[in-house]
């Protein structure tokens, strides 16, 4: 599809569907989304079944497994696991509350925990399946069974069946059927880099304020907890040396201390984008440090933030939700995108921030969230300022070295198909390690 240059107006319709995607991604969540998810999974369960069960069985898939095993649960007191998800899920019984669905959770929750595994026997394995996001739970109460399964994306309900009678309809996109569902869903593929710094300069901010500030403030949040607290490695407390580091290491800080936080279980929550706490913290955090340097108004940051959001969700649109791709570094190419358009880069500059940015760190791999993602994320962000900052000196990579090829879509598309395609071995081994299944 050819973009629209930035010289034509984007139309009506397309600037209909880019506001449709922010608004579908930037929605907030509490903890990593992929515990998050089975807890979810777990409380429609609850609510179906209409009591606890006393039996469940739970089968996800390598990716989920690889993404719950060392992050801490949050409102658990420090647990960890895929059991502590689902039964913190059947503790809620509150799908309703969706990727906030622990957030009621009482200060007994651990007690409550460890006493619901002692009267339900829980069972795991790992779910075969073509799908990198994916789980199915099974439950029984009494002659009552029930089975709830959502694929591709964290709340994705796509089958809720109790006793013979399939209920997703009641959970799917908030009470619609499945085409319903299909036919709101923004098409992602109608984004390019032109067109996404088209849209940004000319939409109407108004719509999209009360998402984008929301952005903001539970992002600031969570990194000012970062900072303030002994979480994890402490990355961001590192780099951000009592606030006498640079500019850029203060960027990289409030971004690497909201993962801090978020990945020892922290329970302030925080603006997901492409599905992930820890991308939505990337691809913001770092532009809001540097529009509060420059001293911009809050249109500019808000402009900035939808390049940044939209570059990283176009990026992470040909990889899938979970791979062996680190998802930060898309958003750290977001990052760096949204950076160059606060000093007044556009398309020529933006393009080749990411150009740059992707030639320095494609291929980190995804190993589960846990504490190091911190870490990840503060190179990422790197990554993405350093790819700025060559292009404002006049310095780039250009078609040919590595996987960079001429035309920005081209080396998106390489990524895309990088991580989707060559490096589906390399998750496959990162699961058995994992899981400490010996080579054979």
């Amino acid at each position: 599809m050819a973009a629209v240059t930035a010289k034509q107006a984007l139309p009506a319709a397309w600037q209909d569907a880019y506001r449709a995607i922010l608004e579908e991604e930037l929605v907030p969540a509490m903890g990593c989304t992929e515990p998050i998810a089975l807890a979810y999974g777990a409380a429609i369960l609850r609510e179906a079944l209409g009591a606890q069960p006393e039996v469940l069985d739970a089968r996800v898939s390598g990716n989920i497994i690889k993404n719950v095993k060392s992050v801490v649960v949050p409102m658990t007191g420090g647990l960890r696991g895929i059991e502590v998800a689902l039964c913190a899920g059947l503790l809620s019984g509150q799908p309703s509350l969706r990727l906030e669905v622990l957030r009621t959770l009482g200060g007994d929750a651990r007690d409550r925990i460890a006493a619901l595994q002692s009267r339900c026997r829980i069972t795991l394995a790992e779910l075969d399946t073509p799908h990198a996001f994916d789980f199915a739970l099974d439950g029984q109460c009494g002659t009552h069974r029930c089975h709830v399964r959502i694929t591709d994306f964290h709340t994705n309900v796509v089958s809720v069946v109790l006793d013979g009678e399939e209920l997703a309809a009641r959970y799917a996109c908030n009470g619609c059927t499945d085409a319903a569902r299909e036919e709101r869903a923004a098409d992602r593929g109608l984004l390019t880099v032109e067109n996404i710094v088209t849209y940004a300069e000319e939409c109407d901010l108004a719509p999209l304020r009360p998402v984008l500030r929301r952005q903001i403030e539970m992002n600031t949040a969570i990194a000012r907890e970062g900072l303030r607290g002994e979480y994890g490695a402490a990355i961001g407390k590192l780099l951000y040396r009592d606030g006498q580091a640079s500019l850029k290491d203060r960027a990289r800080a409030y971004a690497t201390a909201g993962s801090d936080a978020r990945m020892s279980g922290c329970e302030l929550p925080v603006c997901i984008l492409s599905g992930s706490g820890n991308q939505g913290m990337t691809a913001s955090l770092p532009v809001i440090v540097y529009a509060r340097e420059l001293g911009v108004d809050e249109d500019t940051l808000l402009r900035a933030l939808i390049v940044s959001d939209l570059i990283t969700v176009h990026q992470k649109t040909g990889i899938g939700t979970l791979s062996a791709y680190c998802g930060a570094i898309s958003a750290g190419c977001g990052c760096g995108a949204g950076i160059c358009y606060l000093y007044g880069g556009r398309f020529y500059e933006i393009a080749h921030t990411v150009v740059n940015a992707v030639a320095i760190l494609s291929g980190t791999i995804c190993d589960g969230a846990k504490p190091s993602c911190a870490a990840k994320i503060a190179m990422a962000v790197e990554a993405g300022i350093m790819g700025f900052e060559m292009i404002r000196t006049g310095r780039q990579f250009f078609g040919g070295d590595g996987i960079v090829q001429k035309g920005i879509e081209n080396t998106i598309r390489n990524v895309g198909r990088l991580a989707r395609d060559g490096m589906s071995e390399t998750d496959r081994q990162i699961i058995r390690m994992m899981l400490g299944e010996e080579d054979v």
